[in-house]
């Protein structure tokens, strides 16, 4: 173990659940990795929808609160019981004790070391997103050459990742985006169809664009807007995969729409239970960040904040017309 002597370091602290304003730049001490802990100095730290749920106090937490999870950067040192990575590897995680502040820690079981080939901003930007689009991908519905899916906000982080992942394994994707550039976005990413919702109902366009038979899967990271119509886009025994909210919870249905409307399946996943093991974690980290590093998969981060401006981005990804990954920068 490498003790340091950092002193303070600089994090963004929420002492009271509310609105962006809450996000206050502190100083705080710089924390001491415990017995299997690494710390480390923060590179780049992905901003996530998770973090305001944290903030407004729908999901609960002690206060005051360090957000962020997903975070890039070097060891600095290293808690008793350490093997798996050393002082000066380049690391990324989804598990980081507080990603938004200078150092962080995170348990050593959780973190994964960035190969060659990728900066560790863009194992920030691709991790918690292009593992998630594995998941979904590969776990949640494994598609197959020829299988149909419906990827709603496809120009996002998450949904960009999706579309080249669901490309390349030879599925048809028609994406949903709320503007031209956005739809120019997707269709580079490998969209077959691309529905602007804001001009056209997607519902119908859908049915229109499958000659009527739906879709094999859909992929809804959206919510409260598009899941009712998202269920009526399905073919018989389809599967409706949930994974976020961006515009509000899903309120409770009544299950026999599934029964009338085909037969349907319905899951609400979340990244957590597919990385559960260390086997599982290195699989899925493994295939995503190799991607990055041989050129097979794009990561769009042009929305770089320093962490100062933790609000703003905050207040960006929320309004839902940013692209890509938004990144707080060292």
């Amino acid at each position: 173990m490498r003790v340091h002597s950092l002193g303070d370091m600089k994090a963004i602290q929420i002492f009271e659940t509310g609105g962006p304003e809450v996000l206050t730049l502190a100083e705080i001490p710089t924390p001491e990795p415990g017995a299997g802990q690494v710390l480390i100095q923060v590179a780049a730290t992905g901003v996530n929808f998770i973090e305001i749920y944290f903030r407004e106090g729908r999901y609960k937490a002690p206060l005051p609160l360090v957000p962020g999870a997903e975070c890039a950067g070097t060891v600095v040192a290293v808690g008793a019981g350490v093997t798996t990575v050393a002082v000066g590897d380049r690391v990324v995680t989804v598990n980081a004790l507080g990603a938004y502040a200078e150092f962080a820690l995170a348990p050593a079981e959780k973190v994964v070391k960035v190969p060659e080939g990728v900066t560790l901003e863009q194992a920030a930007a691709v991790f918690l997103q292009g593992m998630t689009a594995h998941y979904l991908a590969y776990s949640t519905f494994p598609l197959k050459a020829g299988d149909t899916a419906l990827v709603h906000a496809a120009a996002g982080g998450a949904g960009l990742l999706l579309t080249q992942i669901a490309s390349s394994i030879g599925a048809r994707v028609i994406a949903t985006v709320s503007t031209p550039a956005k739809a120019e976005l997707a269709r580079a990413a490998g969209a077959s169809d691309v529905i602007l919702y804001t001009e056209v109902d997607f519902e119908a366009e859908v049915k229109r664009l499958t000659e009527g038979k739906g879709v094999d899967v859909v992929y809804d990271s959206v919510g409260l807007t598009t899941f009712e119509k998202g269920l009526r886009c399905l073919r018989p025994r389809g599967l409706m995969a949930l994974f976020g909210g961006s515009s509000g919870a899903v309120p409770p249905f009544d299950l026999i729409q599934l029964s009338t409307l085909g037969s349907l399946f319905v899951t609400r996943p979340t990244l957590w239970h597919h990385i559960q093991t260390r086997a599982e974690l290195e699989e899925r980290a493994g295939a995503v960040l190799g991607w990055v590093a041989e050129g097979k998969l794009t990561v769009r981060m042009e929305h770089r904040y320093a962490l100062k401006d933790a609000a703003q981005a905050q207040i960006d990804i929320a309004s839902r017309k940013t692209t890509g990954k938004l990144l707080l920068v060292m």
